[in-house]
């Protein structure tokens, strides 16, 4: 009998559970970075490790995945676990081969690279050349970061989730151990303390798949040497990794163009920008990232065995749930924008100023963040199907029209248009997604997905401006306070207005409320 995925909230909420804990580490890394470092010093390793981080968003959370997962899951079920395996080590060897070099001509050419996405470095003595030296030591983590993904992938085919979902806990456990280390050290040696931050980023990558080797050597995996591109796997998954790649890079691609033109503004856009993006990012990760983990499995099953009504109804019952957990996430950025980027950044050399500045982008971001996470979503579902040429062409048009409109209105309006753009070319392109996914698929109960965003959006609206009244007034009474105190002020606010969301939600009846409670009481029951 065919091994099926178990069910997908529950599923969800384990990968919820785990990249909580990972991106909570992730936010004390970027702190210790802001806090830490100037802001010369966080410009030049944000645009070092925007290459890296590029390919580990498209590996660890996109192509990679999308491509691997559902080739996986067809050999594993059609042909047995000694085909599945096989091809696993194929793959990974062929990424060991292809991306060994790809390092080292990064390596080489590192000078090329930085001057390609950050060419408003040279304007500003040492920028340039520190980020040259912070990409040259970071380069090699797109090989770690690609390893890690293939082991996510064959894990998270036989039903395991929370180990690869908590693996880059461990990425940015590592950082910021090393990072930390290496800080007063460094100095004595002649190199910047910064220097650390990259160095903790290897050590990051290698942990993090270190920690996923056990539990797949605990299912049976074992590897295997040699390289076959004649096998029919690997080449299935170079041929969706191909377009699947750009299909999914659109919101990557755009970043490095927001490098790019960021870099000729004032010292410090960079960072703000990147700051942002970490922040919007984390719900994004919690929700939208967790439940298209859950579903790609179960919908690259429905696919292998022709079921298309169930897969339509998995693409469905997904999309509402990202709804309802992400439309209240976004606006519940927007609100606390400010206060969130204070508390969690405003320390050592990131200022009062930086916090206004960062506040502001995070409003931009976190317009598109139910989009991001739809995205996240829709695409792999495409590749369930056999069709990713469908998400390049919408990314490229997508892509063109948000690179133009930032070239054209940076000028007048700053680089915080960077992040506008970002948001409403999200917002397209998940529209456009959703259309095609419907001509692919066939319908995916428009109505009921409508119902579930509106219903949602009146309930977080309500919430929104409860959560900011109740943060103002609390604010006004006890600021100035200390950390723990300001903590305390936003985790109450963020508490009240969880809970005026889920009266929202059970008033007007939005059934995801209960799928959510029954997964938190099925996982207290079983501890």
């Amino acid at each position: 009998m065919p091994h099926e995925p178990p069910p997908i909230v529950k599923s969800a909420g384990l990968i919820s559970l785990a990249t909580i804990i990972s991106r909570i580490l992730g936010l004390v890394r970027e702190t210790l970075l802001v806090a830490l470092f100037t802001r010369f010093q966080t410009d030049a390793f944000y645009v070092a490790f925007r290459i890296p981080n590029l390919l580990r968003d498209l590996f660890a959370e996109g192509a990679m995945s999308a491509a691997f997962v559902p080739t996986f899951t067809k050999t594993l079920q059609r042909q047995g676990p000694l085909a599945a395996w096989r091809l696993a080590s194929l793959v990974i060897n062929f990424l060991v081969v292809v991306l060994g070099v790809i390092v080292l001509l990064g390596i080489f050419n590192a000078s090329w690279i930085v001057e390609t996405i950050a060419g408003g470095f040279g304007d500003q003595p040492g920028k340039f050349e520190l980020t040259v030296l912070l990409t040259r030591i970071m380069l090699p983590f797109l090989l770690l970061v690609a390893l890690a993904a293939v082991a996510m992938g064959m894990l998270n085919c036989h039903g395991k989730f929370f180990v690869p979902a908590l693996a880059p806990a461990t990425f940015n456990l590592g950082s910021i151990l090393v990072a930390l280390s290496l800080y007063w050290l460094l100095p004595a040696y002649g190199l910047d303390p910064v220097v650390g931050m990259a160095v903790g980023v290897i050590v990051g990558g290698a942990l993090q798949v270190a920690f996923q080797l056990p539990s797949l050597l605990k299912l049976g995996f074992r590897y295997g040497s040699g390289v076959s591109f004649d096998h029919p796997g690997l080449k299935k998954i170079l041929l969706l990794m191909g377009p699947g790649t750009f299909g999914l890079a659109v919101t990557q691609v755009n970043l490095l163009v927001n490098t790019w033109l960021a870099s000729y503004q004032q010292q410090g856009a960079v960072t703000w920008l990147n700051a942002a993006f970490r922040l919007m990012y984390l719900p994004i990760g919690i929700f939208g990232v967790a439940i298209a983990s859950a579903a790609l499995p179960t919908l690259s099953a429905h696919a292998a065995h022709h079921r298309g009504q169930q897969l339509r109804d998995t693409l469905s019952s997904s999309l509402r749930l990202s709804l309802f957990f992400n439309v209240p996430a976004s606006l519940g950025l927007i609100c606390l924008s400010h206060p969130v980027v204070s508390l969690i950044y405003e320390r050592g050399r990131f200022t009062a100023a930086d916090t206004l500045e960062t506040g502001w982008v995070l409003i931009y971001y976190s317009l598109g963040l139910a989009a991001y996470s739809a995205i996240k979503l829709m695409v792999p579902a495409f590749y369930a199907l056999d069709r990713p040429r469908i998400p390049v062409l919408i990314s490229a048009a997508t892509l063109a029209l948000s690179i133009t409109a930032n070239v054209l209105l940076i000028d007048s309006m700053g680089y915080q248009v960077l992040a506008l753009v970002t948001s409403l070319a999200a917002l397209l392109n998940a529209f456009l997604l959703y259309y095609w996914l419907q001509k692919t698929a066939g319908a995916l109960q428009t109505a009921k997905i409508l119902t579930t965003f509106l219903k949602v959006l009146g309930a977080s609206l309500v919430m929104a401006i409860g959560t900011f009244y109740l943060y103002r007034w609390m604010a006004d009474l006890f600021l100035p306070v200390a950390f723990a105190g300001r903590a305390l002020i936003l985790a109450l606010s963020v508490a009240a207005g969880v809970a005026i969301y889920a009266l929202g939600c059970r008033l007007i009846g939005v059934p995801e409320l209960d799928l959510a409670l029954d997964s938190i009481r099925r996982k207290l029951g079983s501890n």
